[in-house]
């Protein structure tokens, strides 16, 4: 099934990099071993809000000077959407075989870490998810974009089920999904 559907989003990032990327330059791959999705150009779909917040997050941690955001017109293409039931299934069967692997090598098994109940370092997340896009890849199937929905952060307000910084998120990883770039009009509050 082709995943034609192309969606607004944003990439939260340093001004530098920003002005880089609108002047015809290319976003950076990311690669940690904790990315929540694996590999890829990392977005926050309809979210630019959530995009300044993750931009502000890494000023803190030293990572950028002046905050900005890239607004992006993606074309999800391959998408491997674990919003749906059929590639949670598909991912479900891809964490036994990836610990298969682990346990024939003698390695452990990489653990989702943090100091908050969502566990924000997710190398188990990334590593399994890695594993199985790579896998399917070297059998001829290759996915453009990995896409799902993070129930994160605390209530909205008191006795709630709605989290403060739910989000839907994108990881890119064939760039030519991305098919224009923008600058955002960002309100202050």
């Amino acid at each position: 099934m082709k995943y034609d559907r192309t969606v607004i989003a944003y990439h939260g990032c340093d001004t530098a990099t920003a002005e880089e990327i609108l002047a015809g330059g290319t976003f950076k791959k990311s690669q940690n071993n904790y990315d929540w999705l694996g590999e890829g150009i990392y977005f926050w779909e309809f979210g630019a809000d959530r995009a300044v917040q993750f931009a502000e997050f890494q000023k803190g941690m030293g990572k950028v000077k002046t905050p900005a955001v890239v607004g992006a017109i993606l074309q999800l293409g391959e998408c491997f959407d674990l919003m749906d039931t059929r590639f949670t299934r598909d991912l479900a069967k891809a964490y036994a075989a990836f610990k298969k692997v682990k346990a024939l090598a003698k390695e452990p098994l990489p653990k989702n870490k943090g100091k908050t109940p969502d566990k924000k370092l997710r190398h188990r997340d990334c590593a399994v998810l890695n594993f199985y896009l790579t896998a399917l890849a070297e059998e001829g199937l290759r996915y453009d974009t990995v896409r799902c929905a993070f129930v994160e952060g605390g209530p909205a307000f008191p006795g709630s089920g709605i989290r403060s910084e739910s989000h839907i998120q994108i990881a890119v990883r064939n760039p030519a999904c991305v098919v224009g770039v923008f600058r955002p009009t960002m309100e202050k509050p």
